[in-house]
């Protein structure tokens, strides 16, 4: 059986453990007995001595009394002297307990010893009527019996003590009646004796009792106390698991849900507008990069300090995830604008964080000030902030305001709106075309996807991704766009231009979760067309998961499909990863040509792309042309192929067929 221990622990109460406790409580009860029987003991005796002395046996009952009392103090002393073993408790060292027990031991030895010499003292009481034969033998016989009686009544817990008492003066007192003689004093003798073991039995059959009772005792004491025990830990354990739940194990912050719960928690008047700034690190991946992701963890935790540190009375912080973090509070309180908060944690997480290079950390702040909004409308607001303040550069905080939220509305609406967008035909597919370097030959078209939303206008092509991204059209918007292509690639056939290219953009996300490969190849098969009318665009943030597109690439350019890389110069390609990809053609980004006439640094950079493509064997594209100056110094450094608004924008098939019409004459 276990038992738990003051200080929260819990020890196994042990079969010897609750045999300690018992001889214990059997030692409290004995010295409680004594000192109960003690004061009937020397009235009796006192009186007994009374009776003596009328009977002219003054002497000898003024002895006896005086013999009887100074037993009875010795008796009473040793229950009152001071025992320490007294203090034994399941707590108590084994050593210690083991010394205990063995005190206690000899304390019960020493009573019953103590209890031996009363007995034997009253074992003299026939002295006091001539052996049982004189006119006072009935009152000590009753006295005898009765005393003995109640030594045995109030001697429960310990049976030698009542035992070692009431032995000698029985046998006394049936010694001396059959000495007397007589049928009456020996049946009277025997009755004594038969009282003697019927005492004995119920002395013994009491201690039984009284252990039994005990060790219950204590057995229930235990489990009670378990059973406490186990509440507080289990009381614990939910108040460490709803802690938990809550808060950030690495910065001791709120978390994101137990960030909502405060927030929705925190009372706020109608009048008091809410603050909320969401913050993100800048820089932090290279933190992790260069020095390591434990270190990367006590740059965390001390955001989380230096945050708590400048926070508004009555704010509440939290730390959303990885390097994100979240503050809340109500200016009016405060008296502290939304800005010199931003201003406060981006110098406070300016300032150098050991190892870590002065400078590299930085972050960028998205604020959300809101009347009675919820906490999830709050986060989207300041969330699109974030991302607006992350675009302009670090180190910056963006105010949720009626221009983002147009956009925000923009998006929402796209992401709503673009399926029924494709059903009814509304998206559209415009060709912008790839010139040579003359400018006025076409080598090429590339296909852009548009939309005229009913309310927004023309949505940006790249939130026409992410909306079929967000709403789980991604493939559909895919089809699409090559069901156009596929279609200019048959009427440039039809119009004898089989060697201009068609090409079409496909997002990291599309190359990386779609079957491209199979998709394109098939349709191609499908339509009767060459593969070498297609070109696949991709960026160079899709060149970053090469090992999860490679094959897919591989796939495309052995089957005759040409895949280009679009924004080269500006990203991450390396010249490994041009092979890896299998690129027949490199787009120059549009910004490194636009004002190339004027700065000789992007000539540097230009004329080195060109020469890069030469060694490589690839095709390169200028983009992003817009005057003719750019245009000139472009076809002096001999770029191959140019493409820009200053040439020709985006412009659907209808007005791409006069365009056509000429390449196909000049053909």
């Amino acid at each position: 059986m276990a038992e738990s221990t003051q200080d929260g622990r819990v020890t196994e109460l042990t079969t010897l453990d609750l045999a300690r406790l018992v001889r214990r409580d059997q030692f409290e009860a004995v010295r409680r007995s004594v000192l109960i029987a003690i004061p009937v003991n020397i009235t009796l005796g006192f009186t007994g001595a009374i009776v003596a002395a009328h009977a002219g046996l003054g002497a000898a009952g003024a002895l006896w009394f005086a013999t009887s009392l100074c037993v009875n103090l010795l008796r009473a002393g040793l229950c009152r002297m001071p025992v320490g073993a007294l203090s034994l408790t399941i707590d108590t060292p084994a050593e210690e307990a083991a010394a205990h027990e063995r005190t206690i031991a000899w304390h019960l030895r020493l009573a019953g010893v103590a209890a031996l010499a009363s007995g034997l003292v009253w074992a003299l009481v026939p002295v006091l009527c001539e052996g049982f034969t004189s006119a006072s033998a009935t009152f000590y016989l009753v006295v005898t019996c009765g005393i003995t009686a109640g030594s045995v009544t109030h001697g429960i817990a310990f049976a030698r003590v009542p035992l070692c008492f009431i032995t000698l003066p029985l046998l006394s007192t049936a010694a001396c009646l059959l000495y007397a003689g007589g049928l009456a004093n020996a049946c009277l003798a025997g009755t004594v004796l038969l009282y003697l073991l019927a005492l004995a039995r119920s002395a013994t059959e009491s201690e039984k009792v009284f252990r039994r009772a005990s060790r219950a005792r204590h057995e229930a004491g235990a489990a009670a106390r378990v059973a406490a025990a186990a509440h507080a830990s289990a009381r614990a354990l939910a108040e460490e698991m709803r802690r938990r739940a809550t808060h950030d194990d690495l910065t001791g912050l709120l978390n994101r849900a137990g960030f909502a719960q405060a927030v929705e928690a925190q009372p706020c008047g109608p009048e008091e507008a809410r603050c909320l700034l969401l913050l993100d690190l800048d820089g932090f991946k290279t933190v992790n990069d260069i020095h390591g992701h434990q270190m990367g963890d006590r740059v965390l935790v001390e955001v989380g300090r230096r945050l708590r540190e400048i926070l508004p009375p009555d704010a509440t912080a939290a730390r959303l995830g990885g390097d994100e973090f979240a503050l809340l509070y109500v200016p009016l309180r405060s008296a502290t604008a939304p800005s010199v908060v931003a201003e406060r944690v981006i110098a406070a997480v300016a300032a150098p964080f050991g190892a870590v290079e002065p400078g590299r950390l930085g972050v960028s702040i998205g604020i959300q000030f809101a009347h009675m909004t919820s906490i999830t409308q709050m986060l989207s607001c300041a969330d699109e902030a974030l991302y607006a303040a992350k675009s302009a550069g670090r180190n910056r905080y963006r105010v949720f305001d009626a221009d983002l939220r147009s956009q925000r509305e923009m998006r929402r609406d796209s992401g709503r709106d673009l399926s029924k967008a494709l059903a009814d035909g509304a998206l559209s597919v415009w060709f912008q075309p790839i010139f040579n370097r003359d400018g006025s030959t076409i080598a090429g078209l590339e296909a852009l996807v548009r939309w005229r939303h009913p309310q927004h206008g023309w949505i940006p092509p790249g939130d026409i991704i992410a909306a079929a991204a967000n709403a789980g059209l991604t493939e559909s918007l895919l089809r699409f766009i090559l069901e156009r292509v596929c279609g200019m690639m048959a009427l440039l056939r039809e119009l004898g231009l089989p060697h201009v290219r068609v090409a079409m953009n496909v997002s990291p996300r599309e190359m990386a979760q779609l079957p491209v490969d199979a998709i394109a190849l098939k349709r191609l098969e499908a339509m009767a067309l060459p593969p070498s009318g297609l070109e696949i665009e991709i960026t160079e943030e899709t060149a970053l998961g090469i090992e999860v597109i490679q094959d897919k690439l591989v796939r495309l350019a052995e089957a005759g499909v040409r895949v280009a890389l679009d924004d080269f110069g500006v990203g991450y390609a390396s010249l490994a990863s041009l092979r890896q990809l299998h690129a027949g053609r490199i787009k120059i980004d549009r910004s490194l040509v636009t004002g190339l006439s004027g700065s000789r640094d992007k000539s540097v950079m230009v004329q080195a792309v060109l020469n890069l493509g030469v060694s490589l064997g690839l095709e390169v594209v200028a983009e992003g042309v817009e005057t003719a100056d750019d245009l000139g110094a472009l076809q002096e450094l001999g770029c191959p192929f140019v493409q820009g608004y200053h040439l020709g924008r985006p412009m659907p098939l209808s007005d791409l067929t006069s365009l056509l019409s000429v390449a196909r004459a000049a053909a």
